[in-house]
């Protein structure tokens, strides 16, 4: 197997890259990430010098840089990490999603089609099928996305969905959940508030946090990333899913604890996706568990790990909040008195 993962320098894409390294040893994996500012390069220093791993910076948008790498490393497989995946920043500009989740997929899909690729997998996420009050979605329930973020990716399912329908291309999908782990971007629920509680300072939470999300850790969902890679059928769609769900007030409470903080530190704010914001994620993973995978991370006692992991890798992520870009958006969304009075 010579596997490109696209989107290899972020958040769950280089969490894959380490499992798809130990677990298969004979394959090559090769890396094309555009290395926006949630992709780093130093997510994947620990690789870096392994002889079956490769990088190049690049745009999957760009077909030229697609097909390029294709044909330089003999691809046969392709899995798809990159991504604009920030809810908050896709309120504020909602077209960089479009350019990468949808028109990104169509080339990467065009690559696997023009080059007989034996297979592409695209990861996708919970959000396509918005909110839900009770029970729980399976890959049949209707795709109901409530923000551009989760409409892009909605976008790039259905590219999907349309290749295989009408080229027959090998493609298939994942939709995983709220993910948490190391070598997150600091924009994220967990790391913002982990950064900004080792700090000392105050931390936003809308209304009473009674957002409910099905937390996964990144490992486990690297991991059904890459079962389902190697046993899924092309056309089909499988949710990698903990069974986890967890109101943000509470997920809140255990940082607060583990960062050695109290409730003076959470600030209540308004909500200012104007009705967008999703009320409660849940999905049923039977599917992708039936094929034999299974998460191993206890919620709990991996989310303490990961604060800890914030609390002794600084040199990873203060460079990333002190750039100009954090602290516009940081300003922008929340506000200026997010460096303030927060």
């Amino acid at each position: 197997m010579h596997l490109l993962v696209t989107g290899g320098a972020g958040f769950i894409g280089s969490n894959f890259v380490r499992l798809a390294l130990q677990h298969l040893p004979d394959a090559r994996v090769i890396v094309l990430d555009a290395l926006t500012y949630a992709g780093n390069l130093s997510t994947l220093n620990d690789v870096s010098s392994n002889p079956h791993f490769r990088f190049y910076p690049g745009k999957i948008q760009d077909p030229v840089v697609v097909e390029g790498i294709i044909k330089a490393e003999g691809i046969t497989h392709i899995v798809n990490f990159a991504a604009e995946s920030h809810n908050d920043r896709s309120i504020l500009h909602a077209g960089s999603f479009i350019e990468t989740d949808v028109l990104g997929v169509y080339v990467l899909l065009e690559a696997t089609r023009k080059f007989k690729l034996e297979r592409m997998l695209h990861v996708s996420t919970d959000e396509v099928y918005g909110s839900i009050d009770e029970g729980h979605f399976t890959e049949q329930s209707p795709i109901e996305p409530n923000t551009p973020y989760s409409a892009s990716k909605a976008g790039g399912d259905l590219q999907i969905r349309a290749h295989v329908k009408a080229f027959g291309t090998p493609a298939l999908i994942t939709r995983g959940g709220n993910t948490y782990g190391p070598y997150q971007f600091p924009e994220k629920l967990i790391p913002f508030f982990v950064t900004r509680l080792m700090d000392g300072k105050k931390v936003p939470v809308y209304g009473e946090g009674n957002q409910v999300r099905e937390w996964i850790h990144a490992m486990d969902h690297a991991g059904g990333v890459l079962h389902t890679l190697l046993h899924g059928e092309p056309g089909q769609v499988y949710n990698v899913g903990d069974v986890n769900e967890r109101p943000n007030h509470e997920v809140v409470k255990i940082l607060l604890e583990e960062t050695g903080r109290d409730e003076s530190l959470i600030k209540r704010i308004p909500d200012p996706r104007k009705g967008a914001h999703d009320k409660r994620y849940s999905m049923s993973a039977d599917k992708l568990r039936g094929l034999g995978w299974a998460p191993t991370h206890p919620f709990e006692e991996s989310l303490r790990a990961t604060v800890r992991w914030y609390r002794d890798r600084q040199d990873w992520w203060r460079p990333l909040i002190s750039t100009d870009d954090f602290q516009a958006f940081i300003a922008r969304f929340y506000g200026p008195s997010l460096g303030e009075d927060l």
